[in-house]
């Protein structure tokens, strides 16, 4: 836990401008905005916005934020050092940066050799002129500079005296902060450390030209190598104060350093302060918002906060976490907004299904023919093909059957499935007709789809809406279907996986059948039963 004394890591987002470079997602301006607002929820204390005058986007996203300004972050601005042979003033992206009205603005120099010949085609000492010139320009029209040494490491490397001489313009033109960049991702943990210490010597005995104070420095790491958050973690241990990563680690090429992994080892693993205790709690629900908004899958498996982060399969680590937690975690979920979750296998053992009962609320003895029946139903359905750890919602209804307590909404008659296909057209229709019973009512409804599923599904939605009209708030929002035993051809058997929600809730059911429409029909007559009792349940917990 940190206190008041802790040392500060200042936390640098660059998700909306580094993160938007990951191949698969792309951002609107009000996706930025609400991204922006998110992380200004969680009082991240920068916030690199993008590249104004890059492009129309990020020109109109700042000019937003001048309306509407964040209340606790410092919104950043980015961008290069003036171009070769140039005059600052007179360089147009240098003016889009003032016009944006940001008070930090973060500038990135060549520190590679490499990069000042090939890339740019000038002199060593014209670089050097390009970072003081666009540094010191910021500085006299009243900016904050960070300054960002990119490829910081391989220029190092390759030619050390000319890395630390790029460094030394910034800190005589007035940067105030000195951003090691890993650009190409490849450096391991004890080169960032071996780096970091003698930038910290440089900044002891470096005589500035200028009245200021002592620039910090900071750290900006790719996971080319899957090193980015330990090198980010090894540079603060050799001096950084700085660390800059992305949500969820989306970035180019292999990502950034992931901020929901650095902050939680910086701050619970480290005894830094990086965020409030009450911010560090939002963590994963943040990490979800973020992955929503850029419409990309989250990691389940991602450390912190991913849906796995804290789920326990085996049933002796079940039987320990049950007794006590930390025989398998490392810290509670909750303190970065997770939650423990029992997962239900063919290895699962009596544990596991006690533990995932109380979960819905259901006390189970060990003793008790019940459990034991659920046990083997469990591990009977999986061999079939069945996977319920990804599939709660269908093991709660096995539970509440085996325990005599499943609610009987609805009874399932028949279905049947139609399509239209046309040579040459990429589109098809499907017309699926169902027969349902409610309260012995039969009902035989048709309706059209753009395939077997959304035609099953509407014919479904149809036929029962008028009982419970609660089912207009439901929706599909994710199919997903799994060939078994491939071998098998066209003969071969089916898993579907269908996601539901209402609005606020989401859960998960499974079908499996050598028939696919059988199989997905079997999932989503689950998934319509699974929210009714949902909405049950909330309607007596209302009442009492």
């Amino acid at each position: 836990m940190t206190t008041n004394s802790s040392p500060q890591i200042w936390l640098y987002d660059t998700t909306l401008r580094d993160g938007t470079q990951c191949e698969g997602l792309s951002v609107s301006i009000e996706d930025k905005l609400r991204i922006a607002k998110r992380l200004d929820q969680l009082r991240i204390p920068f916030i690199e916005g993008g590249w104004p005058g890059a492009n129309p986007k990020d020109v109109q996203f700042f000019w937003q934020l001048q309306e509407d300004p964040l209340k606790h972050s410092e919104i950043v601005a980015f961008c290069s050092t003036r171009r070769p042979h140039t005059v600052a003033e007179a360089e147009p992206m240098l003016q889009a940066i003032l016009t944006a009205g940001s008070r930090w603005v973060t500038i990135f120099g060549k520190s590679w050799d490499l990069h000042v010949t090939e890339s740019l085609k000038t002199t060593l000492e014209e670089n050097l002129a390009m970072i003081r010139d666009t540094i010191e320009y910021f500085r006299s029209h009243g900016r904050r500079v960070i300054y960002d040494a990119e490829h910081w490491f391989d220029g190092y490397k390759h030619n050390s005296d000319y890395a630390l001489q790029t460094l030394q313009a910034a800190i005589a033109a007035g940067a105030e902060w000195l951003v090691l960049c890993d650009t190409n991702g490849g450096t391991l943990p004890h080169e960032v450390s071996e780096s970091v210490q003698t930038v910290n010597s440089l900044l002891s005995s470096v005589i500035c030209q200028k009245p200021m104070t002592k620039p910090q420095i900071g750290i900006h790491t790719h996971n080319d190598c899957d090193m980015a958050v330990a090198n980010a973690l090894a540079a603060v241990m050799a001096g950084a104060t700085m660390v800059q990563g992305t949500i969820n680690g989306y970035g180019e090429r292999c990502g950034n350093a992931n901020l929901c992994s650095l902050i939680p080892n910086l701050q619970l693993k480290m005894g830094y302060s990086c965020i409030g205790e009450h911010q560090l709690i939002q963590l994963t629900e943040a990490s979800r918002f973020v992955s929503e908004v850029v419409n990309l899958a989250p990691d389940e498996h991602a450390p912190f906060v991913g849906r796995s982060a804290f789920a326990h399969k085996g049933g002796v680590h079940v039987s320990a976490v049950e007794r006590n937690p930390l025989t398998y975690e490392h810290i509670q979920p909750e303190q970065v907004g997770n939650r423990r979750r029992i997962v239900i296998s063919e290895q699962s053992g009596l544990s596991n299904v006690l533990a995932k009962a109380r979960t819905f609320g259901i006390e189970l003895d060990k003793q008790t023919p019940e459990a034991r029946q659920i046990l083997q139903r469990l591990k009977q359905l999986e061999s079939q093909g069945y996977q319920f750890e990804a599939a709660e919602a269908s093991f709660a209804l096995l539970m509440y059957e085996a325990l005599g307590a499943r609610q009987e909404f609805f009874e399932v008659k028949g279905f049947q499935v139609h399509c239209d296909l046309v040579e040459g057209k990429e589109t098809s229709s499907a017309l699926a007709t169902v027969k349902v019973a409610v309260n012995r009512q039969n009902i035989l409804e048709a309706a059209e789809g753009n395939g077997p599923v959304a035609a099953l599904d509407a014919a479904l939605r149809k036929a029962l809406v008028n009982f419970y009209p609660q089912l207009a708030r439901f929706e599909l929002t994710d199919y997903k279907v799994r060939i078994l035993d491939g071998h098998a051809g066209t003969a071969a058997k089916t898993r579907a996986l269908v996601e539901s929600g209402n609005g606020h809730q989401r859960w998960t059911t499974i079908g499996v059948s050598t028939n696919i429409l059988a199989a997905s029909y079997q999932a989503v007559v689950e998934g319509l039963e699974y929210g009714l009792l949902l909405h049950s349940q909330a309607e007596a917990a209302l009442k009492t």
